[in-house]
């Protein structure tokens, strides 16, 4: 069976790859799997000094596999739930992850593909790259911390945009903004991010981890608190009508009607 991610151990960093390109690499147990393996591997060899995290192909991470979202609306509350936490247990493993993370996107991002990205320490994108927070298109609700991490980076109202209307916005205009590290040019994304490891290499591990500890300290309480409230509002939203309206209309590639839908919910 074709594995989905792998790492790659190139002595002083890791680069954690996800690899399902024909779904513009959504999530999967497999990357899960991997990106926390590599993340404890991490915390635990004094050598390793990052970690970075690609897409293979040429896009960085679609999020959550509608395929997979749309067996959950019949399951029990508390199995939605489970099936959210897994996601969180993957935010919360790159957040207290001792070694800077740096996000390598090429392509763009989206839903719970923006949540990771924005989790990590560092985000080095191509310019062109879109990160799109499409839950609404399918009747759903962002979970993954990305609430509170898009409101302490962005203005209100460009996040109510990008969230209620499905809005892409470019890397361009984040880096702008400095919600993102660095912006380059298509094919150099890679070579910019291994760049910025060697930067961090150079420098005192020990006191990076304690840095990256007291930085995520000012806002992780509150993205935890929120996390929480994104993982009940996602377990309710993928139970309705609406969502299995919405995720039909994607998968179908149609336009959904939710106007129908809304007296089944």
């Amino acid at each position: 069976m074709q594995q989905l991610a792998h790492c790659e151990d190139h002595g002083d960093r890791l680069i954690v790859v996800n690899s399902n390109p024909s779904k513009r690499n959504a999530l999967s147990p497999d990357l899960y799997r991997v990106l926390v393996d590599s993340l404890d591997l991490a915390a635990r060899e004094p050598r390793i000094t990052s970690v970075i995290l690609r897409g293979e192909g040429g896009y960085f991470c679609a999020g959550g596999d509608l395929g997979l979202l749309a067996t959950r609306r019949d399951l029990p509350r508390d199995q939605r739930l489970a099936r959210i936490e897994e996601l969180h247990a993957v935010i919360r493993a790159v957040l207290n992850c001792p070694k800077p993370v740096i996000a390598a996107v090429e392509g763009g991002a989206a839903g719970a593909g923006v949540s990771l990205a924005f989790a990590c320490d560092m985000i080095v994108a191509d310019r062109d790259a879109t990160f799109t927070v499409a839950y609404v298109k399918a009747g759903l609700v962002p979970d993954g911390g990305l609430t509170s991490t898009l409101a302490a980076h962005l203005p209100r109202e460009l996040v109510m945009r990008m969230a209620l209307l499905g809005e892409p916005v470019t890397a361009e205009r984040l880096f702008s903004l400095g919600a993102i590290s660095q912006i380059e040019p298509a094919g150099n994304v890679l070579p910019a991010a291994l760049a910025l490891a060697d930067r961090l290499g150079a420098g005192p591990s020990g006191a990076q981890g304690r840095i990256k500890a007291l930085v995520n300290s000012a806002h992780t309480s509150y993205r935890l608190d929120q996390m929480n409230a994104e993982r009940d509002a996602m377990a309710d939203a993928i139970a309705d009508a609406e969502a299995a309206e919405g995720i039909a209309a994607l998968l179908e590639k149609r336009r959904p009607d939710f106007t129908k839908a809304r007296g089944t919910t």
